[in-house]
């Protein structure tokens, strides 16, 4: 289709149902790996992108669903780290399970999200901010090999305000002995949504939605119910 024709002058009323937006469910679905239990996402729509985010989440050993509208995860037995060639290369988004596994498992490997080639600056950021936290990365054939092992608590100033960089940090920052800062931080409202979702899991962040985030790091959390802006 080339273009739109749209004959206006008509006034319009009713109602209609607004879905949770896919920026912020793609990232509460992979904090689900911070914890073990079952959790419940409302008000999702059925969309390529949250399918192809669940099945990685069962390819790591998760149980997903999606019924009438709602997603159900049961993390309990999500006990592997090797994400899905195949699947990452459907989903950009992917690169959000490496904050989630490496808090999960202390390692993971990750191939370039979307096809990306080694060197591509987005995901730069993202290596950065984890070396930064004291997680040892290394580049071997297209994939990322990543141990948090000796992770620790650090101050990490981002050299762009990554909407993914941020998220990925405050995932691998929920489950990181210490205090850790994130400054020059994207303040998009998927950010402030989830600091609201791992604060509900029992995670202690705050400072989203400013120019830097501040968190304090746990040793363990809950799953939870919610419902995602």
């Amino acid at each position: 289709m080339d273009r739109l024709l749209i004959s206006g002058g008509r006034s319009l009323s009713g109602t209609i149902a607004i879905k949770s937006a896919k920026n912020a469910i793609l990232p509460i679905m992979a904090a689900t790996l911070l914890a073990e239990g079952d959790f419940i996402i409302h008000n999702c729509p059925n969309i390529s992108d949250i399918q192809t985010m669940g099945k990685m989440l069962d390819e790591l050993g998760g149980k997903y669903q999606f019924i009438e509208g709602n997603i159900y995860i049961d993390s309990s037995s999500a006990d592997k780290y090797i994400i899905s060639t195949e699947l990452a290369k459907e989903l950009r988004s992917s690169i959000f399970l490496l904050g989630g596994v490496l808090g999960r498992c202390k390692k993971a490997v990750i191939p370039y999200p979307g096809g990306c080639d080694i060197g591509m600056r987005p995901i730069n950021i993202h290596l950065k901010g984890f070396a930064e936290m004291g997680v040892k990365i290394e580049e071997r054939h297209g994939l990322i090999y990543c141990d948090s092992e000796k992770a620790h608590a650090a101050d990490v100033t981002l050299d762009y305000p990554s909407v993914g960089a941020t998220e990925n940090l405050m995932l691998l920052a929920a489950l990181t002995k210490g205090h850790t800062i994130i400054r020059n931080v994207a303040k998009e409202p998927e950010i402030v949504d989830l600091q609201n979702f791992l604060n509900a899991m029992g995670a202690k962040i705050y400072g989203a939605g400013n120019g830097a985030i501040i968190i304090e790091g746990k040793e363990k959390l809950r799953a939870i119910e919610y419902t995602p802006i």
